[in-house]
């Protein structure tokens, strides 16, 4: 503001000199001295009033024009993005989930799903030291034009890419975005019941956003050597998934995650055979599951990091894990979320709770790395009222609905997954802000 005002007075000293060099001119008698003197003091007048209307903070151009730099360019060093508060918005949400339904799913948008409660969706994160302005997706998608945004991971990965495609096209049918999933190999194979992910394409700004599923971020390889089943699959802890290696050249945006498949039920039940350097994993190596997943990250973010000079536009973030809220047990021992009031727990994050992540396996893994850390395990840990338990399953309607009594739809106990829109809309506005 003192760059300001110093402009502003040489501006008024220039307006006094030339006014007294019209006057001058006019003493000397010559018509084309007034007339330049004349000219001069115009001139000078209507840049002054520019001038002062470009910096005055109440012109809604500047106001503009610096809500956009805030909203892309919140410096790291001066922005603690994973320390702040949630603090109520009347802006929220960002969309309707009622009519997202192109991009969300079913069980997700809990709205459709018939939770009877919405406060949780009136709050945005303050991040500690900057502001962060609203979001807005025309800017979103001028900024990201030419560029293609990929989430890989589990199915918190995926809501976080559902997620973006709504914030993206504002909720509303978007009949011009393009599926092309086709390029990058995501199609639906025969007798599946999905693909293992999307892509689509905003054709006015090139822009494409992509999810591809890899729950462990490790290379899933079929076994030759077993016909009946169950069928085995080798679980490469040392090799990034291929899908990752094939196509990480067409990437300037990637978000990685992983964390809540790493357990014996889901990967004895996934039939995953850990392997490392090419042979199964033999004797106590990394029986452990949590050294497993460790290693894994490891490896991913060290090979990942290596990639980044042979791709100078790449951008690269690895997730932190998003908390589960089972209280008084787990999913299937009775373990439940019943609370819906909001912030509870508190509403901030603050330095008191430490400097660094509550994630310390990712953490560790970045440290030293040109990856950047999207640290939201704390920040999320407040919202335990935002996950889709409560909302009713949808009873599947009779083939033929004679002599049939109604009855009320079981209800949702899942602590883990995210009411849309919710949580990971604020994933992705950190992510945004530090693109």
């Amino acid at each position: 503001m003192r760059r300001i005002l110093n402009f502003n007075n040489r501006a008024r000293s220039f307006l006094f000199v030339n006014v007294i060099s019209g006057t001058e001119s006019k003493m000397l008698s010559g018509r084309s001295y007034i007339l330049r003197g004349s000219v001069s003091l115009a001139l000078v007048i209507l840049i002054f009033f520019m001038i002062t209307l470009l910096v005055s903070e109440d012109n809604p151009l500047h106001t503009s024009l610096f809500d956009v730099k805030l909203q892309f360019t919140a410096s790291s060093s001066v922005c603690n993005f994973a320390k702040g508060k949630w603090v109520k918005d009347r802006n929220r949400p960002l969309y309707s989930g009622f009519e997202c339904k192109q991009w969300l799913s079913t069980m997700w948008s809990c709205r459709v799903m018939g939770r009877p409660d919405f406060s949780f969706e009136g709050y945005r994160w303050q991040p500690q030291g900057c502001n962060m302005p609203h979001f807005d997706r025309f800017t979103f998608l001028n900024r990201m034009q030419n560029k293609t945004i990929a989430f890989i991971g589990d199915s918190l990965g995926r809501q976080q890419f559902q997620s973006l495609m709504c914030m993206a096209t504002g909720g509303q049918e978007s009949p011009e975005v393009q599926n092309v999933g086709w390029e990058y190999g995501l199609v639906k194979p025969k007798g599946a019941i999905r693909p293992d992910g999307w892509a689509y394409r905003f054709p006015t700004t090139n822009t494409t956003i992509l999810y591809y599923w890899s729950a462990s971020l490790s290379d899933l390889v079929p076994m030759n050597n077993n016909t009946d089943p169950p069928h085995l699959t080798a679980m490469h802890l040392d090799r990034p998934p291929a899908f990752m290696r094939n196509y990480l050249h067409r990437f300037d945006v990637l978000v990685l995650n992983t964390g809540h498949h790493w357990n014996r039920g889901k990967i004895e039940g996934n039939h995953w055979v850990m392997h490392v350097n090419g042979t199964r994993v033999e004797g106590e190596f990394l029986k452990d599951i949590k050294d497993a997943k460790d290693f894994t990250i490891r490896s991913v973010s060290k090979w990942v990091d290596s990639q980044l000079p042979l791709h100078p536009r790449l951008r690269a973030f690895f997730r932190t894990i998003s908390p589960r809220h089972f209280r008084n047990g787990d999913w299937n021992t009775g373990g439940n979320c019943n609370n819906t009031v909001p912030l509870s727990k508190g509403s901030e994050v603050t330095g008191e709770d430490g400097d660094g992540s509550v994630d310390t396996t990712v953490e560790s893994a970045v440290n030293g790395t040109r990856i950047k850390i999207l640290d939201i395990t704390a920040l999320s840990e407040l919202r335990d009222e935002a996950h889709i338990s409560g909302s009713k399953l949808k009873p599947r309607k009779p083939k033929k609905a004679s002599n049939v009594t109604s009855t009320p739809p079981p209800i949702v106990n899942d602590c883990l997954h995210w009411c849309l829109p919710g949580i990971p809309d604020t994933w992705n506005e950190l992510f945004i802000a530090q693109v």
